[in-house]
């Protein structure tokens, strides 16, 4: 693909990203202030529905729309093993981030939007480059079989 497409593509990729990225934030956002506020949550609870309802919104724009290609559907559950492992290491890290915040006396409600700029660029790198490639990497096929032992008899039936 030449050079220009390929600056427009991605520009266009990130455009998208933004987007979805402002989906998933206020979808979690409004989940998360529905269960502290509404439902009287612990910061836990409440991050964790919140980021759930988030991470669903989010896995389907990003996997169908943004990453999209006829590569990631041969590699689904590659793909879907990927973006849990690395949706699950966030979670801690958007946790412990909002936590120390809180911790210093930033609000939960502000420790969300300090956190959302950390990880919309973490994201956008493992999403990109590992999550939803453009191409997997085929692993060479390594022979695992048990190699055959053959034993050797005489070829004139006689054994000395």
């Amino acid at each position: 693909m030449p050079a220009k497409l390929n600056k427009k593509r991605e520009l266009t990729r990130i455009v998208e990203y933004f987007i979805s990225g402002g989906a998933y934030f206020w979808t979690g956002y409004l989940v998360f202030f529905a269960c502290d506020k509404g439902l009287g949550l612990s910061l836990w609870w409440a991050k964790l529905i919140a980021n759930i309802t988030g991470w669903t919104v989010n896995y389907l724009l990003q996997r169908y729309w943004v990453f999209k290609n006829p590569e990631l559907a041969k590699n689904q559950t590659k793909v879907t093993g990927r973006y849990i492992f690395i949706t699950l290491l966030d979670f801690v890290l958007d946790y412990l981030i909002v936590a120390a915040l809180k911790g210093v006396g930033v609000t939960p409600y502000i420790g969300q939007f300090i956190s959302s700029g950390f990880f919309t660029v973490w994201n956008y790198i493992w999403y990109r480059f590992w999550v939803f490639p453009e191409k997997f990497t085929k692993k060479k096929k390594t022979d695992r079989r048990v190699p055959r032992v053959i034993a050797h008899r005489p070829h004139h039936g006689t054994y000395n």
